[in-house]
């Protein structure tokens, strides 16, 4: 049996107190999908939890298999009403050893939970418990449980799968835990949260030769190194200021390191590209293709840029956010929510389904200053958090979906 505490942390209203039961129950589940961590798209093991654990509370529907590994649990309330609201949780691990040796550590070699997805499953467990046993609102409450963000886009997929001609939800809320933030903050922002993320891939054709000849040769390992200062003019000569942007080429192949006097005749270069605006990508792609070509045209050599668009940004619906921030303020007050929270040049494919429905993307402070960041071989989720996620998530349906006569408030 998995050792576990009792929540430090504590939050205001009746749903943060029945949900705070379920503390140790959370934290042995949450504990246990973090010692078995799955990739995208192999999350087996991780559904067939949730699917059993979803079917254990009560909820009125599971639907397992859509987008791949992806579960979908339905909760009815107690009303006629038709709406629906959707809440999303990602699932899946990373491909990274885990350094941590506490009991629940990864049993996966190369696999780790660490960013937190074990927590985000557990948080939406919770409120799905709490939905089912109690009822509280006037329509139905969709849980998302999400394969695949990590690289696989498991979002798109569940989209692409007819997620929300099944299950047509009005808005569509998810949250990430967020290490910068102290546990029992909530943040957000009404408009962009994470960037697009761009993969480029630069092929450079030169002409091979002997380096002590190298007047006989067009060396792309040349035409790379200028490539790579030349691209860094990209953003500060062609982005405004207040666009957020990054062009950064991280990887270069050339030659043979046992080679050391032979010129190669190709180098590639790959990189990413993040940005907040469709019309700032869209320069950045452009100019990219434009330099690279440029410089190794003046070098007498060739270069060749494919672009591809991996995640789109995730941008907020403006409504959806403020509501967010209202129902968040009501748990942990107005002094622990952040209604301009910074956004991050990161990338996250719930993107996808904020391009199909209206919603909004939450960070749930998990650690503070000096906590360890997320991707991290040491990063662990913050249990004490669950029961406050859990209650953010049920929250968001509850007050999107109120009863016509209000319950009671109920003392904690």
């Amino acid at each position: 049996m998995m050792p576990v505490t009792t929540p430090r942390l504590r939050a205001n209203g009746r749903v943060f107190a029945h949900i705070a039961q379920y503390h140790p129950d959370l934290t042995a589940f949450r504990r246990d999908l973090h010692a078995h961590p799955e990739l995208g798209f192999e999350e087996v093991y991780t559904s067939g939890r949730v699917a059993e654990a979803l079917r254990l509370v009560g909820v009125d529907e599971v639907h397992t298999g859509i987008g791949k590994t992806g579960v979908v649990g339905v909760v009815r309330g107690r009303g006629r009403g038709t709406r629906m609201i959707g809440l999303r949780a990602d699932m899946d691990a990373l491909t990274m050893s885990e350094a941590n040796e506490f009991p629940w550590r990864s049993a996966r070699p190369g696999m780790m939970h660490g960013c937190g997805h074990d927590g985000h499953t557990a948080m939406l467990v919770g409120a799905a418990r709490y939905l089912a046993e109690t009822r509280n609102f006037d329509g139905t409450a969709v849980l998302i449980f999400q394969p695949g963000e990590e690289g696989f886009a498991g979002a798109r997929a569940m989209v692409q799968d007819g997620l929300f001609e099944r299950f047509p939800v009005e808005a569509v809320y998810a949250m990430h835990n967020w290490p910068a933030l102290k546990p029992g903050m909530i943040g957000t922002n009404p408009g962009p949260m994470m960037a697009a993320a761009d993969r480029v891939t630069i092929e450079i054709t030169g002409k091979g030769g002997h380096g002590a000849h190298a007047y006989l040769a067009v060396d792309p390992v040349l035409v790379a190194a200028h490539i790579i200062t030349a691209a860094q003019s990209i953003v500060s000569r062609n982005v405004r200021p207040t666009d957020g942007a990054v062009v950064s080429l991280c990887a270069m192949q050339a030659g043979d390191l046992h080679a050391m006097s032979v010129i190669p005749a190709k180098a590639t270069l790959v990189g990413t590209v993040r940005s907040f605006r469709p019309e700032v990508q869209d320069l950045l792609e452009r100019r990219l293709s434009e330099l690279c070509s440029a410089v190794a045209l003046g070098f007498g050599a060739t270069a060749t840029v494919n672009y591809e668009r991996i995640y789109p940004a995730t941008v907020n619906s403006s409504a959806q956010a403020h509501f967010a921030c209202d129902v968040a303020q009501g748990l942990v007050g107005a002094d622990n929510v952040v209604r301009d929270l910074e956004p991050s040049l990161g990338s996250e494919d719930f993107s996808f389904m904020l391009q199909v429905k209206p919603g909004a993307y939450l960070r749930i402070g998990q650690g503070g200053e000096g906590s360890c960041m997320l991707h991290n071989n040491r990063y662990d989720f913050n249990d004490d958090i669950l029961p406050l996620g859990s209650a953010l998530h049920a929250s968001l349906v509850e007050q999107s979906l109120p009863l016509a006569v209000a319950l009671p408030a109920v003392p904690h």
